[in-house]
């Protein structure tokens, strides 16, 4: 498989086998996944201890909390592996690339959660063990078929489809013909996640931004509310002031004179508060 880059001021352009590199994330992500791999066929049961095994979550809970985390990160064999990181590498490094590992690998990750989440609402009495990250790279594809949906893939070398045609097919044709060990609620929990996160342009950290501007706009708002407040202690000061100079301090009202001794008492706190600041 390889594809043809249409777009103008893309990352590559022209007719080429792949994005001809290797991002920091992804390489990760591969050398983590070999090396689990390696432990897996040394020690198999690594499987049962790190795959997701929805049965045995709910009724180890919450023991196995890091399943939902670990499982993304085993594989199969080597065809499992090997189809994973070259559709993530095909795919996924441009977006890296893009938009920076970090943002990239939080995406990566929540995915692969999104996979675990929908698997267990939907089979939590499967006792198999789920291992692969399919559903992360679910997520990615269909982050892929957002950000470049003109573009061609030459399946097979032959055969130029557009991506908003080609990967929905690939997922329909992996979802009729994959077989019944196959995690396909998985697949479509991470895909779900991708669309969403891209439709809505939705961030991990999004939350934190909002609070700190909901801070930051109630903080200026009180700040508002405070001048306000001062301003109208001030004119009524001056209308004080100006009353004496007519009429003498002695003819104001006791009202008044309560008033000007409290705006004095604030005065000099507010001094005495900044020179202790300085």
């Amino acid at each position: 498989m390889s594809y043809f880059q249409s777009q103008k001021g893309s990352f590559s352009r022209g007719l080429g086998f792949g994005p001809r590199a290797l991002s920091p994330f992804i390489k990760w992500i591969i050398i983590v996944n070999v090396f689990l791999l390696i432990v897996r066929y040394i020690f198999p049961q690594t499987i049962y201890i790190f795959g997701l095994t929805p049965q045995r979550f709910f009724s180890e809970f919450p023991n196995l909390l890091y399943q939902p985390f670990t499982y993304m990160f085993f594989h199969g064999g080597i065809a499992h592996i090997f189809f994973n990181m070259f559709v993530l590498w095909m795919f996924g490094t441009e977006i890296e690339f893009r938009w920076g590992s970090k943002r990239f690998g939080r995406f990566y990750i929540l995915g692969g959660l999104a996979g675990a989440l929908l698997t267990l609402i939907v089979q939590s009495s499967q006792n198999i063990p789920m291992i692969g990250a399919s559903a992360a790279i679910y997520g990615v594809l269909v982050a892929y078929w957002v950000m470049f949906p003109n573009r061609y893939l030459y399946l097979y070398f032959l055969f130029p489809i557009k991506v908003k045609w080609a990967i929905p097919g690939l997922m329909i044709i992996g979802f009729l013909f994959g077989g019944i060990h196959v995690a396909h609620f998985a697949h479509l929990g991470g895909a779900i996640f991708g669309f969403l996160y891209m439709k809505s342009d939705w961030r991990w950290f999004s939350w934190s931004s909002k609070i700190k501007q909901y801070q930051y706009q109630h903080k200026n708002a009180k700040l508002e509310k405070n001048r306000q407040k001062a301003e109208e202690i001030m004119k009524r000061v001056d209308s004080i002031l100006d009353k004496i100079n007519e009429v003498g301090l002695e003819n104001i009202s006791k009202e008044d004179r309560e008033f000007l001794k409290e705006a004095s008492d604030k005065l000099s706190e507010k001094k005495s508060m900044n020179n202790n600041g300085k």
